[in-house]
Order: structure tokens, then sequence, then C-alpha cells
């Protein structure tokens, strides 16, 4: 009789973020209202995103959340065709990207819905929520 085999576990998705205190308000607002919420400073008026307690130029704490218009640029991308981690293996080929926001920060995401031969450095795009689980929606980006 042959020995047994353990079966090999499935891998864990590494597409679902860690969602933190600090970035809650974030996700919340992703899952809730589709939008993308930045971080304002009231006391030199910088927009920043990732999400911190505190601002990234002046240090100071006096922040608030505020929701971004959604809309941004493409500031650069590259199109995958290899990667075996799931679920990205049966999206393949697709887009990553990190696009501007109209407020001015710039964040890595995904592009969907745009032929690959119709991107072009700069081009107008608009917010997307994709919702990878009941409790986690992404930010992903289409043409405007």
């Amino acid at each position: 009789m042959p020995p047994e085999v353990a079966a090999t576990p499935p891998r864990p998705r590494t597409d679902l973020p860690t969602i933190e205190g600090d970035s809650k308000p974030f996700w919340d607002a992703m899952r809730e209202n589709h939008t993308f919420s930045v971080v304002e400073c009231h006391a030199c008026g910088h927009i920043h995103h990732y999400p911190r307690p505190f601002c990234p130029v002046c240090w100071s704490d006096d922040v608030s959340w505020i929701a971004a218009s959604g809309r941004a640029t493409l500031y650069t991308y590259s199109t995958v065709y290899l990667n075996d981690l799931e679920p990205f293996a049966s999206e393949l080929p697709y887009v990553a990207a990190v696009v501007e926001l109209e407020e001015g920060p710039r964040v890595m995401t995904t592009l969907v819905n745009v032929a690959t031969d119709q991107l072009a450095i700069g081009m107008a795009l608009t917010l997307v929520a994709k919702e990878l689980t009941p409790d986690v929606t992404v930010p992903v980006f289409t043409a405007a």
C-alpha cells in the first residue's frame, strides 16, 4: 500500500488588505459608500494617503478624513502576464498601476475594463469599487 500523502492546504489569498486602526475609516468608506478617503492636514493643508494619524509634511496631528473626488490620472502602469498567487492567476493579464488622485496623492491600484492599447500616461481615470469579500471592498480605476 502506498504511503499516505498529506493534502496541500490551500494557499491564503494575497489580495486582502490588513485592516488596522489607522486605516479602518478608509476601508469602511470603501465598503459602505464606495468612497476613496484621504487625510487632510488642518495645519498645513497637505492631503495624504496612506492613512496615518499625523501629517507627513509638518507632523501635525490636526488631521481628518475627507472624501476624495474619485478622479485620477494614470501616472505609470505595467501589464502583468505572470503571477501564480491567488487570486491573481485567474485574472491574468491585468494592469497594475500608480494613479495620481485629483487631490494629489499617488496610489497603487489595478485598472479594469480598459484595453491595454488604450492606456496612456496622463489619461483620465475614475474610481470603481471592487468587492473582494462582504467585508472588503478595494479601489480600482477605469477610464473616465
